[in-house]
């Protein structure tokens, strides 16, 4: 299924609502519910692994013609993409917050409407020139990127449409045609941006899929796929891995993280505190490479839990909407019900509740507080796993290289911190398995500084230079 090019004739885009121009009618697609309310506010297409096929088809006859357009002019048709979807910034950013859940203010759906331009636009302008390899009297050899072909970007429900950015913009600038399949819990907002995007791309360069996991199954075993681009969790990323074996599709996963955090002693825990606080609850906690563990010296444990749960207990949390809103929902009632799990886990075992450790309910099906907890084991589920929702416990340790160790031990490395005097804290970053480690901050992301996780969060690299290098063949030229 294509979605087709339409002409930007004002602020709504001369055909309604942008959210009205992506739903379908009832009767024809899937209700999707409010994270806040679970009332409906849109009808999703529900698309079949035919249309998949349809989609692949379109998108592999029209990628010779879109590579031919060379880079400055696929620059220049990104470019007012971008200014499409920033002109449309407010609208986009209605939509996730009602579907997603997150709020409007902070790094929340407005961050999020914002940086999907970002995202394009520097796509568009990271330049990739030929790389010269060697050059001797008479030899040259050269090594440049050509398109790969077809790209799949299939994308997960926390960040839809920024990361759906993240995958379909540098696939596009390098000459790529793209076939999007968002997640089937928050399509809408990915329908939307590639609405906007596509009032200035050729027909059949951008095509979505809103399908089911059997359509998402479908995509990486598909012969006429050059290259698979996924964000979620391990254990599909793993089944991809095994479907595109078949094909040989190149890939990049960005899976799971269960990012740990240390403040190493003597740490300013008053200075810190907020920054900690939000690298571990942005977005409320349903971040991939949010802070989902922190390790605290005995020395500062407890001011640090005090800090933290001060700041939680503070906050207000409320419907995405809802302009006062600090925190949203859950986004979905399968995460919910894992939160609740993980920290009824955590008080069983004898850990302290400092802070929240109950839903919400006064406020809807999908809210749980804010939540620190104390005096918890590495062992604890709710350590050893990546919660992915307002929780996070605290551990303390003695030694720093016990704490190292600790960091280490689980099986993914997404992103990591370490906090405290910059250069002993570099000196501990060095011994941290992680794709990313932030310095007395945690999950900031720049657009041209590659991000990619190791071990079993996945591999490949995406943003800036390596990130275009990734959706493109290499190929040495010698002469």
């Amino acid at each position: 299924m294509t979605t087709t090019t339409t002409e930007a004739t004002g602020p709504q885009g001369g055909a309604g609502s942008l959210l009205e121009a992506v739903s379908v009618r009832p009767e024809e697609g899937r209700p999707i519910p409010d994270a806040a309310t679970g009332e409906t506010i849109g009808y999703a297409p529900v698309h079949t692994v035919d249309d998949l096929e349809a989609a692949i088809a379109t998108a592999r006859a029209a990628q010779p013609a879109w590579a031919q357009l060379g880079h400055a002019e696929r620059s220049r048709l990104l470019h007012l993409a971008a200014d499409e979807v920033e002109a449309h910034a407010e609208e986009l950013a209605q939509i996730i917050a009602r579907e997603q859940g997150k709020p409007l203010a902070g790094l929340g759906a407005r961050f999020e409407a914002g940086g999907c331009a970002v995202w394009i636009r520097s796509a568009a302008d990271t330049p990739l020139e030929p790389e010269v390899l060697f050059e001797a009297e008479g030899t040259r050899s050269e090594l440049r990127y050509d398109p790969l072909g077809v790209v799949a970007a299939i994308g997960p429900w926390n960040w839809p449409a920024l990361i759906a950015m993240w995958q379909i913009a540098p696939a596009l600038r390098m000459g790529n045609t793209v076939v999007a399949k968002p997640s089937e819990y928050t399509p809408l907002s990915v329908l939307a941006v590639i609405e906007l995007i596509n009032r200035h791309l050729p027909e059949g360069v951008l095509n979505a899929v809103s399908g089911d996991r059997e359509v998402g199954a479908a995509i990486a075993a598909h012969p006429d796929v050059d290259k698979v681009m996924f964000t979620g969790s391990t254990r599909t990323g793993r089944e991809i891995v095994k479907a595109s074996a078949h094909n040989l599709a190149r890939l990049t996963l960005e899976l799971g993280g269960n990012d740990p955090g240390i403040v190493l002693p003597g740490a300013d825990v008053p200075a810190l505190a907020e920054k900690l606080f939000w690298g571990a609850f942005i977005n409320t906690g349903q971040t991939c490479a949010a802070l989902k563990r922190l390790y605290v010296h005995e020395s500062q444990y407890d001011e640090v839990v005090e800090a933290l749960a001060g700041i939680a207990q503070q906050l207000p949390m409320g419907p995405g909407v809802d302009e006062s809103s600090a925190l949203g929902p859950l986004t979905t009632d399968q995460q919910f019900e894992i939160v609740s799990r993980l920290v009824d886990d955590a008080r069983s075992r004898g850990a302290r509740v400092v802070t929240g450790g109950e839903p919400a309910s006064e406020l809807g099906p999908r809210f749980y507080r804010a939540t620190i907890v104390a005096d918890i084991d590495d062992d604890a589920p709710l350590v050893a796993e990546e919660q992915f929702g307002p929780v996070l416990p605290v551990v303390k340790y003695s030694d720093v290289d016990d704490a190292v160790a600790r960091a280490n031990a689980s099986e993914q490395g997404l992103g990591a911190s370490v906090w405290g005097d910059p250069e002993e804290a570099l000196a501990v970053a060095d011994r941290i398995q992680s794709g990313t480690v932030w310095i007395n901050q945690h999950g900031s992301l720049n657009p041209v500084v590659p991000f990619g996780g190791t071990k079993a969060s996945g591999y490949g690299l995406e943003f800036g230079a390596h990130g275009l290098k990734a959706v493109a063949a290499p190929k040495v030229v010698t002469v």
